[in-house]
């Protein structure tokens, strides 16, 4: 039996501590923002596809700034190597021994801007850091830090000269998210904070790296009730037999979906998940995991069926809280 999570309230407190914080340079991205972090306490990645100029690049920066956490960003381009990613081992004369030269994967957090403009030679370098939380240079396997989070970029409209991610790395991606283009009164809230000096230069960390490692261990505590889960592998099963979907969400998905569920519960101040943790995340954690049966046409098929199958899927009643 799971114990409720000690000092929910102080949990709860540095979570709203880390969005506020945010806030002070990103305008609106609420749910955006809570995305990420859902994804950063799951220990998972995110992949997002959004055209240029909303506002990606900050995002990821002012998130790494608030969590005091390493950051480095990755333009990838088509003359990019796996090496520029990874690093490599140089002969050094003077002291007469290879050294290796870590490259920018050795972080906290990752921005691999724009990484479908690489080959897929290129792409495949993160796949092992993604998964593994490691590398292999030259023979030697190294541990990446943790937390290691990627937050990659892709534009979708812009597709001349680009390698589409194959499904081996789109599944690697905890989750797909757009973050769109803001209202009329957030677009004047923008114009009005980045009229004078960028309030990136301001923010501070309000956040340790040990507060992430107890949010991580808090949010995989998070209690998830039995037939909630059996509602969750309801709607994963469904894609399997789903006559409009090719290829069903795998078990790997069905896990990346659980650990999410757990995540978005903490951050939205709760000790336990509902249906609408699922609802909410089923869309971002499931969609690019489909092969639609007409490839061809929307790209938001993956949306639509996910948000198909939400309506079909039968949903028990429960106290949801309360512990068996």
């Amino acid at each position: 039996m799971n114990e409720p999570n000690p000092d929910l309230s102080l949990l709860s407190g540095l979570i709203q501590t880390i969005k506020q914080n945010i806030s002070q340079v990103i305008v609106g991205q609420g749910s955006t923002v809570d995305l990420l972090l859902t994804a950063l306490l799951s220990r998972g990645h995110v992949l997002l596809e959004d055209v240029p100029g909303t506002g990606k690049t900050m995002l990821a920066k002012s998130l790494a700034k608030s969590l005091d956490l390493a950051f480095s960003r990755i333009q990838f381009t088509p003359d990019l190597l796996p090496s520029d990613v990874t690093g490599l081992n140089y002969f050094n004369q003077k002291e007469g021994q290879f050294i290796m030269r870590k490259g920018p994967v050795f972080t906290h957090i990752l921005l691999a801007d724009e990484i479908n403009r690489a080959t897929p030679r290129t792409q495949s370098s993160l796949l092992e850091a993604m998964e593994e939380r490691q590398v292999t240079i030259d023979g030697e396997t190294c541990l990446l830090r943790e937390p290691f989070f990627v937050i990659a970029t892709e534009n979708p409209v812009e597709t001349a000269g680009t390698y589409p991610l194959p499904e081996a790395q789109l599944d690697r991606f905890l989750m797909q998210v757009s973050m769109g283009y803001p209202d009329r009164e957030e677009e004047l809230a923008i114009l009005e904070r980045f009229g004078t000096h960028n309030p990136l230069d301001d923010i501070k960390p309000v956040c340790s790296l040990n507060d992430i490692y107890m949010l991580t261990e808090a949010a995989a505590r998070v209690y998830v009730h039995p037939l909630l889960k059996g509602y969750l592998v309801d709607l994963i099963q469904a894609t399997r037999r789903d006559s409009q979907i090719l290829n069903g969400v795998s078990p790997r998905g069905s896990l990346s979906l659980c650990r999410a569920v757990r995540s978005y519960a903490l951050i939205q101040g709760r000790d336990y998940a509902v249906p609408e943790d699922i609802k909410v995340l089923a869309v971002p954690v499931l969609s690019h995991r489909l092969t639609a049966a007409h490839s061809f046409g929307s790209p938001s098929l993956g949306r639509e069926n996910i948000e198909r199958l939400l309506g079909t899927v039968a949903l028990p009643t429960e106290e949801w809280g309360k512990r068996l």
